[in-house]
């Protein structure tokens, strides 16, 4: 007697099951394989967008080229201004206000301090008539204390250009 399909594949299942585990069969084997496959492709897809990121972005040599890439930090170099008495603009019958400013700047290297030493009185100019223009109430406030030394920035800038300096530092400021 010849046995049916269904009988042969329970037989088959009862046959799996003795040996102790269900193994997939038909289209549940294929899933299985097309997932074990796309997690296997997944795991080495990233490894190696990893691995290339690591080595194009120069993390392979960091002990090499991070001792050799980053010099050790310059000392800034400070220059003292000479001191700045002017009076401010006033309006009306107010008193006269006076501006006594003690002005550093900060340069980033030594050839920088050699083209302003040349410009130092033409710097000097530049401030004192930009000063002798503020009113009392420009210099209200901290916001009012960095307009002017951004000011001040930009006018050194200009007067050593293509070169510029750091920052303009204040050692001393008197509004009387």
């Amino acid at each position: 007697m010849m046995a049916t399909k269904n009988e042969t594949e329970s037989e088959a299942g009862a046959d799996e099951a003795k040996e102790g585990g269900a193994a997939p069969t038909g289209k549940r084997a294929w899933l299985s394989r097309k997932l074990i496959i796309m997690a296997v492709g997944g795991v080495v897809g990233l490894g190696a967008l990893g691995g290339g990121g690591y080595f194009f972005m120069g993390r392979h040599d960091a002990e090499g080229t991070a001792a050799a890439a980053v010099p050790p930090p310059k000392a800034p170099i400070f220059v003292d201004m000479p001191d700045v008495l002017v009076n401010l603009s006033s309006s009306g019958s107010e008193r006269t206000q006076y501006l006594k400013v003690k002005i550093a700047l900060e340069l980033p290297d030594e050839q920088v301090q050699a083209q302003i030493q040349p410009v130092m009185p033409r710097l000097l100019d530049t401030f004192q008539t930009y000063l002798r223009e503020l009113r009392p109430t420009d210099l209200d406030g901290s916001a009012g204390l960095y307009r002017l030394k951004e000011e001040l920035t930009r006018r050194v800038d200009a007067a050593i250009a293509p070169s510029k300096i750091n920052a303009v530092l204040f050692k001393e400021i008197v509004v009387q």
